[in-house]
């Protein structure tokens, strides 16, 4: 077996899957890889299925939470760095590679300290907290977007990793070519799903004339998909409702314009894809991240850009 890397992301599939493709290529160069996540997150649920052990610590994310988890918040960071002291001291890893999410911080820390290689990929435009932090220690930072770190950081610009499934897809004038019938609409919502878009989309598409609206195809989001199917039926419009998509290149190849959120995984691979899009981007994300991230694509006048507050039905419609 090869050197030994450790992977570190968590949280959402924004950080998992780009995590996911690097980890699945070092594999195929003969690597040992293995993933530092939380057993609470998504990346429990998904990381397995990919045929890699992962390795649990505890961590939570401290922004936006109640004055008891700040003040319970030195306890917390001091058990997860136990923990991740551990894995280190078992598994002996060469390198460790943080893709983001709070559970790249107790490995970034540490590496940083053992005197282990520390590598790190920013994918969104604006750096996560953790990222930032651990910017300052490691021995190479690596960013999606140009200028994510500023001037003063050493960062390289290397865009996102993409599944080689969607990278591999056939170019859009191929798939179009000889393409009939309805429009096909896709909506995505992130791995967490967006309510905003499951209320906004039913109502856009029962506005429009039947012989006119588009087969629709919408990723609803965990434990929103029923609520979303009933909305759907409630406006009288056929719909393929679903949680999660697991084959998202299958998913690109159908559709011919999406309607999603603005997360860097989303931006990544529709750019690989070369799938039309109109940008909704969460008005919540930790500093307006998605909007600075859809921008890269309007700009390019890749796709359009529908701010959360200004989505209703008739507009979208």
């Amino acid at each position: 077996m090869g050197v030994c890397v450790m992977v570190m992301a968590g949280g959402t599939g924004g950080h998992v899957f780009p995590a996911l493709a690097v980890a699945c290529e070092l594999r195929a160069r003969g690597m040992e890889v293995f993933w530092l996540g939380n057993p609470d997150g998504f990346e429990a649920r998904v990381v397995p299925q990919h045929g890699f052990s992962m390795e649990a610590v505890t961590i939570h994310g401290l922004r936006g939470n109640g004055v008891l988890r700040w003040l319970a918040a030195p306890f917390r960071i001091s058990i997860a760095l136990f923990q991740t002291l551990l894995v280190l001291r078992r598994r002996r890893p060469r390198i460790v590679l943080g893709m983001g999410g709070f559970v790249s911080g107790p490995g970034g820390i540490l590496a940083s300290v053992l005197g282990i290689p520390l590598v790190i990929h920013e994918q969104n435009a604006v750096p996560g907290m953790t990222n930032r932090w651990l910017a300052r220690w490691a021995d190479r930072v690596t960013e999606a977007f140009p200028g994510s770190f500023g001037v003063s950081r050493r960062a390289r610009l290397i865009g996102n990793p993409v599944r080689p499934e969607i990278t591999g897809l056939a170019t859009p004038a191929l798939r179009m070519s000889g393409r009939t019938g309805p429009l096909r609409l896709l909506i995505l919502g992130g791995s967490q799903g967006a309510q905003v878009l499951n209320q906004a989309v039913p109502e856009a598409v029962a506005l429009l004339d039947p012989e006119q609206r588009p087969l629709v195809r919408h990723q609803a989001g965990r434990d929103k998909a029923d609520a979303t199917a009933d909305a759907y039926r409630a406006a009288g419009v056929e719909a393929e409702v679903m949680p999660f998509i697991a084959d998202m290149a299958a998913a690109y190849a159908w559709a011919d314009l999406l309607v999603c959120r603005a997360g860097a995984l989303t931006i990544a691979e529709i750019s690989a894809a070369g799938v039309a899009a109109i940008l909704v981007p969460y008005q919540h994300a930790v500093d307006d991240h998605q909007t600075k991230n859809a921008r890269y694509l309007v700009d390019a006048e890749a796709a359009l850009l529908l701010p959360q507050p200004e989505l209703k039905a008739e507009r979208l419609a």
